[in-house]
């Protein structure tokens, strides 16, 4: 069958077909969705091991997680040539807004729990709205439902029911991106499988 998307539907459209994909650019994006997912699994488990870390340091771990996230994402949105326009400005943006919040929390490490819970619960909603935006046409397309509701619901728990001391953000925090860090790699896995991708 023809395709019939128009070129005014292809620079807007944010889907990810990994049919549209060469074999690196398939490649890339599976290793970007294990990174995420080690870090986020690494650092989630800090923070529930560690029991006595201090504000600044969660703050910092919090930090390091979004800005690699962020990095990451930018680093998709450049790379993945064959997307949509749509999906690699997404990509390009959500990753520069994550990158400045986690600098925002390496920044202002020493900073009160209320600014820290905001930064995360931010962050959590624009990841968990850019899970269920940017949706796949495959098999990793489910996970990928899954771990942006999971994003919002976290976020808004954050936001609207304000944590009121350490253990709390921290039993959050780390439960949040230890999923997260599971359905990545999830995603990992199956983004692409069973595709026939273009010559590259």
């Amino acid at each position: 069958m023809p395709n019939t998307v128009g070129p005014a539907s292809a620079v807007f459209a944010i889907a990810i077909d990994p049919r549209q994909l060469s074999s690196r650019e398939i490649s890339g994006i599976r290793v970007a969705f294990a990174v995420s997912a080690v870090v986020a699994i690494a650092i989630g488990t800090i923070l529930l091991v560690w029991t006595e870390a201090t504000l600044a340091v969660i703050a910092v771990l919090f930090g390091l997680y979004f800005v690699i996230s962020g990095v990451v994402r930018i680093v998709r949105g450049v790379a993945s040539t064959g997307s949509a326009a749509g999906g690699r400005v997404l990509n390009i943006v959500l990753g520069v807004l994550v990158l400045i919040l986690g600098i925002l929390a390496l920044r202002n490490p020493e900073g009160s729990l209320a600014v820290l819970g905001l930064l995360v619960g931010i962050v959590w909603i624009v990841e968990g709205v850019a899970a269920l935006v940017e949706y796949t046409t495959d098999s990793s397309r489910w996970p990928g439902i899954l771990l942006g509701v999971v994003g919002i619901l976290a976020g808004l728990i954050v936001l609207f029911a304000p944590v009121q001391t350490i253990g709390v953000l921290v039993t959050i925090g780390g439960i949040m991106l230890i999923i997260s860090g599971l359905v990545q790699l999830v995603r990992a896995f199956t983004f692409g499988r069973g595709v026939t991708a273009t010559a590259g």
